[in-house]
């Protein structure tokens, strides 16, 4: 990658063994010249093999004889731009302790200075315009190095060694405060900003890749402020805190979640809420677990050590909006919810929202892959003969674009709803084509056609187009992300996708390999009372199932609730209009969480079914138990028996906590079931588990423990996303196999 500081590590590991020679870049990456004594040659291998810097990525080393030529010394060469596209761009990275100590140093020149950054650390994604990587090609362009800073820059032994955001109080970038009525003078912009957010007041403040929204964490009115003018209801903020002994004080932690929470990507991650931690209820409301990251620039390292407690920060926008990123827009649409802006004259190019992120067995498993860890490329087993762009799904956006083995997946573009993010998208694959210099050959999409993705691909000239089912993306996106390509058995869960045969599928049993998938089995299909309009109101699905189940429903507060419109969603569920028929499991949660009484209406996507999977009590071990019966599309796990034995367990006034657990249980049990009556007709003993009701943590414990039991292999997701900010890397899986088998759909 460039501006990792490779060459001037190989400079410095040459110049304390004696060798001459020099170091340079190309299109390829690093190459190196050294002469000396093999032991020292051998020792240089070794550590560029073992200790690289720390952003550096090694795929591999070749080393090959050279006759000598009579150098002296080591040097440098400049990079070979022939073809720089092909080299790599670093993500943003948090501040290096390096920089933090210089920080912190009232004797060191950078002192309280909030952009400080070197080769190891800082901005890099979001201030990129083009390529190669220079000065010139950022939005550091316009800030002249001054003297100082010129001989770090061009010093090999230096730590800022051609760092291209490299800037210091006398010639970078400043900060402004103001509040509504303009800017603000203030001595010290960070202490003032500490002092209003002290005061209750809600900041914007710019960061890497967008302007945040903050709140003091405890402050009840604030938080509440902060809620009712984003127009969030429910859905859980992410907090702020100064360093790991604060995040203990908030959240029961182990040490693999303090690993990922203090990683050099700084991402938000989930985390089991201390019952006493000193945060608002408006935090995470209904939820027991809250997302944590710690300061990942220089200026949210001096703002959490002005204020010494946690602060809410959330991505600085109306719910539904993109990000705002640009300052003029930021401080339109940002005008009347915060009340008051805090921010530098350094411009974002491309908006990068936090990454999100928990622990599950030791490993990571991502919700949202974005800031930090994009555009780091992910190596596919096998490459793409021509290079494909994968347009991703609607909902959680990421698209993808792959040149022979590295897969670029983007940064989190959000819900496809609306101008400004679908903007977002198409500016996101122009620039990340550019940078990358990737002219797709093939497009993927998935196949529902209403989709602003699927259209997109649709209209674009001279490529192949390749419809990939949203399911075997999934499954695709498993077994790529497992640098796996052979047949498994594939369960893919969410909420809706597109089936091939017109209707909505979303608990599906595939068997799939990167190329072709079969369904050979599904959970019970029930309609969906008007349409989308189900989604928001989980009652709806309530209604349908209690329909089908009884010629009388039992009387349940869920009918009281919504008793006037009862018995007109009914009509709809029993009738040839408006309720399409969906095999999701998402939409099973939705049914048990307003039967239990958790929720009628939901504000954010998977509300229902997260309250749901809150409630369930631990300690209970005993599950529902469902069917399982031969379909026209093979096995049917028939969910009924479940939604039955919830209904009579309300019936019975047993506890939510128990009905939740008991649900969670028989679902997963059933899961189990079915993967071993599949494996009986195929031979298969692999399962990948796949999309979003997989990151319920409660069920995928149960049932990748069950599988595990019973002598199967499971994939998980660990480097992108098993919800639909996974679907892109499936899809571009998918069609480089099949171009690779010359399957490929030429338009």
């Amino acid at each position: 990658m460039q501006g990792v500081g490779f060459r001037p590590f190989v400079y410095g590991v040459a110049d304390e063994l004696g060798l001459t020679g020099l170091v340079g870049n190309d299109s390829h990456g690093v190459f190196i010249e050294a002469q000396g004594p093999i032991e020292s040659l051998d020792a240089l291998v070794t550590a560029v093999r073992t200790r690289p810097p720390a952003l550096a990525v090694v795929e591999r080393v070749s080393t090959e004889p050279l006759p000598l030529d009579g150098d002296h010394g080591f040097v440098i060469t400049p990079s070979q731009r022939d073809d720089a596209a092909h080299t790599l761009i670093s993500p943003d990275v948090t501040t290096c302790d390096d920089c933090l100590a210089e920080l912190l140093d009232p004797n060191d020149r950078r002192y309280r200075y909030p952009f400080i950054n070197c080769t190891n650390c800082g901005p890099r994604f979001t201030i990129i315009r083009g390529v190669p990587y220079d000065r010139p090609q950022t939005t550091m362009s316009g800030f002249p190095l001054c003297a100082d800073c010129t001989r770090e820059y061009d010093d090999p032994r230096d730590r800022r060694y051609h760092a291209q955001p490299v800037c210091c109080a006398a010639c970078g970038p400043t900060l402004t405060l103001l509040d509504r009525a303009g800017p603000v003078t203030a001595d010290d912009p960070i202490r003032t900003a500490a002092d209003w957010l002290r005061q209750g007041r809600v900041l914007a403040i710019k960061g890497l890749g967008g302007y945040h929204l903050a709140a003091l964490a405890a402050d009840d009115s604030a938080v509440s402020a902060l809620r009712s003018r984003k127009h969030r209801e429910d859905k859980p903020f992410a907090v702020m805190t100064v360093d790991v002994a604060a995040i203990r004080d908030l959240a029961v932690v182990s040490d693999d979640e303090i690993t990922l929470v203090t990683s050099r990507q700084r991402p938000i991650v989930l985390l089991q809420r201390r019952p006493d931690a000193r945060i608002s209820a408006a935090v995470a409301p209904g939820n027991k677990r809250i997302g944590v990251m710690l300061p990942y620039t220089a200026l949210h390292h001096l703002l959490l050590h002005e204020l010494g407690e946690p602060i809410v920060l959330t991505s600085g926008n109306v719910s539904d909006e993109p990000i705002a990123y640009l300052d003029d827009d930021a401080r339109e649409r940002l005008a009347d919810v915060a009340d008051g802006f805090l921010i530098s004259d350094r411009p974002i190019h491309m908006r990068t929202d936090d990454s999100v992120t928990q622990v599950f067995r030791g490993r990571e498993l991502p919700l949202r892959r974005s800031r930090g860890y994009v555009p780091q490329p992910l190596q596919l087993t096998a490459g793409a003969p021509r290079p494909v762009l994968a347009c991703g799904a609607e909902l959680k956006n990421t698209f993808c674009l792959v040149k022979g083995r590295h897969a670029v997946v983007s940064h989190h573009i959000g819900d496809l709803e609306n101008y400004e993010t679908f903007r977002s998208f198409t500016d996101g694959i122009a620039h990340l084509s550019r940078l990358f210099d990737i002219t797709p050959e093939i497009v993927a999409h998935d196949l529902h056609p209403e989709y602003l993705s699927t259209k997109y691909a649709l209209e674009l000239d001279a490529v192949d187009v390749i419809g990939v089912q949203h399911h075997h993306a999934h499954i695709a996106s498993c077994l790529a992300d497992n640098n796996m390509e052979s047949a498994v058995i594939g369960v893919a869960c969410d909420g809706t996708g597109y089936g091939d045969d017109g209707s909505l599928w979303g608990g599906e049993f595939l068997v799939a390999d990167l190329t072709t998938y079969e369904r050979v089995g599904h959970l019970t299909p029930h309609p969906l009372p008007g349409g989308a309009t189900a989604i928001r109101e989980p009652w709806r699905m309530a209604a349908s199932y209690l329909s089908a189940l009884y010629d009388v429903a039992p009387l349940l507060d869920v009918q009281h609730r919504n008793a006037a419109q009862w018995d007109h969603v009914v009509a709809v569920a029993r009738g040839d209009v408006g309720a399409p028929v969906t095999t999701s499991a998402g939409r099973l949660f939705d049914a048990v969480a307003a039967i239990v009484g958790i929720r009628d209406t939901v504000n954010y996507e998977g509300q229902a079914a997260i309250e749901l999977e809150q409630r369930a009590a631990v300690d209970v071990t005993e599950g529902y138990a469902a069917a399982l019966s031969s379909g026209s599309h093979g096995l049917v796990v028939d969910t009924d028996p479940l939604v039955r034995a919830v209904v009579d367990d309300v019936a019975a006034g047993i506890g939510v906590e128990t009905v939740s657990a008991r649900f969670h249980n028989g679902l997963a049990d059933a899961v189990v079931q079915a993967a071993a009556a599949i494996r009986d007709d195929t031979g298969l003993g692999t399962v990948a588990l796949s999309g979003g009701v997989f990151q319920n943590l409660r069920l995928l414990t149960r049932v990748a423990d069950g599988l595990e039991l019973i002598g199967f292999r499971v994939l998980l997701h660990s480097r992108v996303p098993p919800n639909d900010g996974g679907i892109s890397f499936g899809q571009a899986a998918v069609a480089a196999a099949r171009d690779r088998a010359g399957s490929a759909d030429t338009r």
